[in-house]
């Protein structure tokens, strides 16, 4: 069957953010790992020139995709066109369209870096404001942990603000946050007369050189691809994890896990892109893919002992799916604005992050996209016929005036959003592909309501005119809930430290972990919930 068998102390499979990571950390405690991923390596040089000459559509409408090629043994979503490789069924299928990335460093790649912590109340939703679920663990047990994270990633910060709300710290940010482009500062200063608080977004992206990379530039085209290497993503401890001895297996993509008598994990079996399969085995294994790659694996890999999939005595692997629905609104301002100095995400308005209210309904972040507007100011103005002097004039005008933001919803975890594999899809070696169905439920759409009253609140405050704002919910790709975390084994996945409830050498580490989504992006809590992991995974090894 297997052509060769591959061994050392820990398995990871994933090369994302949480994998890299974790494999960084094992391997400077000189532990031996094997970090398999279902992609390909990305050039950073090519990836930029795809980005270059992708068509002016995709580039007005947000295409983060097309500049990472699909691979046919490890396909990924596309929207521009729509591929079929995640199906989303249910009412809210919009909201969970979700664009993701298979490779070496993983969606990390194309996001925009925004690396919040989570509140304290985040983390215990249920106790304070009865609904939703509460986290294994508290804020002040992941604390150390986000730090630790912050420092490797390279997370800049307000450290010469208070923020209010803001989780509480030990220690500063590693880096200072930079000063905001006119954008920014022109949104602040129109908003703040409303009541409106705007924080800047820490960022896993530098502002001054740190950690072998570059001060960022300011090239603002950080969503699909940083030209320079100034933003964190998880190639980079990849690379470090390699250079240690770590031995990274690219397009390897994992299809079976065995079992032993006491259902311990024993050994993972992967596809080349020839379908050729191989075993490796170890003494602890991690499943740290994305939060729909992680639940798929787990249900494919059902075996004789665990007929439902693995780790899920629960029924819980694939349920309690959740993300950021969104909504968004563009319109031209009276005034230039000028988006697109800096980086893609600036500023965010912080006062629903928390409170009361979070009882009846969802908590919210509101943004500014500062992207340059140039791109969709360029496809209207063609739009219109014009030509020549007529035609320059309406680009410039437009991608001065023009305006683009967002309102982030927090969602509950409920097991009817429930991820399944797919009974009529199947990529190239066989897989089914994942399918969803998903409903943000009435805890969201009450929020809904208010959230538009707040966009054309700061619309008709910048005088807009053209407004066009969304009537169904976007995706934001944090996606959450998957292999839900809990203290008990018959309604969760994994325990506090990501181990798994049936398989005491099986850890996931995956924002599929997090047990409430929060306001805000999800990768720098799932990255530090992986750190965590690796701490009860070196105790493993320390007592063996």
């Amino acid at each position: 069957m297997a052509n060769e068998n591959l061994s050392a102390d820990v398995v990871i499979v994933g090369a994302g953010i949480c994998g890299s990571l974790a494999a960084l950390e094992l391997a400077r405690a000189g532990i031996s790992v094997l970090l398999l991923d279902a992609g390909p390596r990305y050039d950073r040089a090519q990836i930029v020139e795809n980005w270059r000459n992708m068509a002016p559509h995709n580039k007005a409408f947000y295409d983060y995709a097309t500049p990472y090629p699909v691979v046919p043994w490890a396909p990924h979503t596309t929207f521009f066109p729509e591929n079929d490789y995640l199906i989303v069924k249910g009412p809210d299928a919009t909201a969970y369209k979700q664009g993701i990335i298979k490779g070496v460093g993983g969606t990390t790649w194309h996001w925009a870096a925004s690396s919040w912590r989570y509140l304290p109340n985040d983390f215990k939703l249920k106790s304070t404001y009865g609904v939703g679920r509460d986290y294994a663990i508290s804020y002040d047990d992941l604390e150390s942990y986000y730090y630790a994270a912050e420092v490797e990633m390279g997370v800049k910060g307000p450290n010469d603000m208070d923020v209010v709300p803001s989780a509480p710290r030990k220690q500063p940010w590693p880096m200072d946050s930079m000063p905001y482009g006119y954008g920014d500062r022109r949104f602040i200063e129109i908003v703040k007369p409303l009541g409106y608080d705007n924080t800047p977004v820490p960022q896993g992206r530098n502002s001054r050189p740190y950690d072998g990379r570059p001060q960022c530039c300011g090239n603002n085209n950080c969503m699909p691809i940083c030209p320079i290497g100034a933003m964190y993503h998880g190639v980079y401890s990849a690379q470090k994890a390699e250079a240690l001895g770590t031995k990274i297996i690219e397009n390897a993509v994992v299809y079976s896990i065995e079992t032993d008598e006491k259902n311990r994990i024993v050994a993972m079996n992967y596809y080349n892109p020839n379908k050729q399969s191989h075993r490796v085995t170890a003494k602890t294994f991690v499943i740290a893919a994305n939060g729909i790659e992680t639940p798929k694996l787990l249900l494919l890999a059902a075996n004789d002992k665990n007929p439902n999939g693995i780790a899920n005595s629960s029924d819980q692997v694939g349920r309690n799916m959740m993300d950021h629905p969104g909504i968004g609104m563009s319109f031209q301002a009276a005034e230039p604005i000028w988006a697109g100095a800096g980086s893609v995400q600036m500023s965010s308005i912080t006062n629903f992050r928390d409170g009361p209210f979070r009882s009846e309904h969802s908590a919210i972040q509101i943004g500014y996209n500062n992207t340059a507007q140039n791109s969709r100011a360029g496809m209207k103005a063609l739009s219109m016929g014009l030509v020549g002097k007529k035609l320059d004039q309406e680009i410039r005008r437009r991608t001065a005036h023009g305006v683009d933001i967002y309102v982030n919803h927090e969602t509950l975890a409920h097991p009817d959003n429930r991820l399944v594999l797919s009974s009529t899809h199947k990529d190239a070696l066989g897989i089914p592909h994942p399918e969803v169905t998903y409903d943000v439920g009435e805890y969201v759409h009450k929020a809904a309501v208010m959230s538009r009253e707040h966009l054309i609140t700061i619309a008709n405050a910048m005088g807009a005119t053209e407004i066009e704002m969304t009537s169904f919910f976007t995706p934001n790709n944090h996606i959450t809930g998957g292999t839900i975390m809990g203290n008990d084994p018959n309604d969760s996945v994994v325990d506090g430290w990501l181990r798994t409830h049936d398989h005491e050498n099986l850890f996931l580490g995956t924002g599929g972990a997090m047990a409430a989504a929060g306001t805000v992006n999800s990768t720098l809590t799932m990255a530090a919930l992986s750190l965590r992991a690796v701490d009860a995974i070196k105790q493993d090894m320390e007592h063996a």
